[in-house]
């Protein structure tokens, strides 16, 4: 599972993919993805020196991001924000398992991270802001699912 941070950053980008290309104020950001504005701030801020987003202040100001959201990959997503899920380690937490001494759950934790580190690299902002948009479709259209 990907970090609380890293999902957060998700959604917020993929939300803000849904802006296309205007400002948005974090706080509405915040509020449309049922995130803690504080703790959004934070991983915009980061974000911004990863030069994954823009932003700017004052009127007219707010964040958006710095490229096209099909160039910005889950993966990079965690690499920005330091994510465990994709660091080289034993799933046990073993310190001394590898190729030539695995631990029992080596083989597969191998074969299951290089499918997870490929979904990653795969899936990307624009995958995220299409949920986001059936999302908030659903959130204003609640009806249309019964019928």
């Amino acid at each position: 599972m990907l970090s609380q941070t890293v999902g957060y950053a998700a959604t917020a980008l993929g939300c803000i993919a849904t802006m296309g290309g205007k400002p948005t104020l974090v706080k509405e950001v915040a509020e449309n993805c049922d995130i803690p504005p504080a703790y959004l701030s934070k991983i915009i801020h980061a974000l911004a020196r990863k030069g994954l987003v823009q932003t700017q202040r004052g009127v007219g100001g707010g964040v958006c991001l710095a490229r096209p959201p099909q160039q910005i990959s889950l993966y990079e997503l965690c690499v920005s924000l330091d994510d465990p899920i994709i660091a080289r380690r034993c799933l046990l937490g073993a310190a001394d398992c590898s190729d030539d001494f695995g631990c029992p759950a080596h083989r597969f934790w191998g074969a299951h991270r290089d499918k997870l580190i490929e979904f990653l690299r795969q899936t990307t902002v624009a995958d995220v802001a299409a949920f986001e948009i059936r999302r908030l479709w659903r959130r204003q259209h609640p009806r249309a699912e019964n019928s």
